[in-house]
């Protein structure tokens, strides 16, 4: 199967089967597709947390719009941003790179000290703005890899994230919710949208082509 085919394929699961589960050799591709997506500067500002047991599951039920998938899927990916950007947090990326590539640490500094600059002229909320739009990449990518090993899944933006965040503890790991995934297998008899045609704008309106 190509890319194509396999996003072809998707679609947003509308209910899970809640006796399938996702294998933890699927899950790792799923989260290692995620783990080298790119982003801004190469920070990596954003990490995904893994929810799978019911408890934790149960207690997110209350900020979710869609709760029966909350119980009945295999897993949850709580896509999760900095809150803010520090000059440790990006010393701390750089310093690994240079140490990763065999690089005196500071190698990187006339890059670090104009981004450092540049992010102390935003607020902290414009930081996790930024943050969170990277944490989106990485969605991206883990639709594709779930697509290519046959895995249902649904993006989903309609959630509190001020109850997930409470839940998950993500304050104090300096981490915000920014949108999560489900993860599992369709329950087709319920999952209205599975039998359905998958509708897109044309390609001919959808592409503009600048002159």
């Amino acid at each position: 199967m190509n890319l194509i085919e396999n996003l072809e394929w998707r679609h947003a699961t509308k209910a899970y089967d809640p006796t399938k589960k996702v294998s933890e050799k699927d899950l790792n591709e799923i989260l290692e597709a995620v783990r080298l997506a790119p982003t801004s500067s190469g920070l990596q500002q954003f990490r995904v947390v893994v929810v799978e047991d019911q408890e934790t599951k149960s207690k997110l039920v209350k900020g979710a719009l869609n709760p029966e998938c909350v119980t009945d899927c295999s897993h949850i990916l709580v896509f999760a941003a900095w809150d803010n950007y520090t000059d440790e947090k990006i010393d701390k990326v750089y310093d690994l790179t240079t140490d990763e590539r065999d690089l005196p640490r500071g190698r990187f500094d006339s890059y670090t000290s104009q981004l450092k600059e540049s992010l102390s002229q935003l607020t902290n909320e414009q930081h996790f703005e930024h943050a969170a739009k990277q944490a989106y990449i990485g969605l991206g990518l883990a639709l594709a890899q779930a697509a290519e090993l046959r895995i249902d899944s649904t993006p989903v933006e309609g959630f509190s994230s001020q109850v997930f965040d409470e839940v998950l503890d993500l304050p104090a790991k300096g981490l915000k919710s920014t949108v999560i995934m489900y993860l599992g297998y369709s329950d087709t008899s319920k999952d209205w949208l599975s039998s359905m045609k998958k509708v897109r704008i044309p390609m001919n309106e959808f592409a503009i082509r600048a002159k």
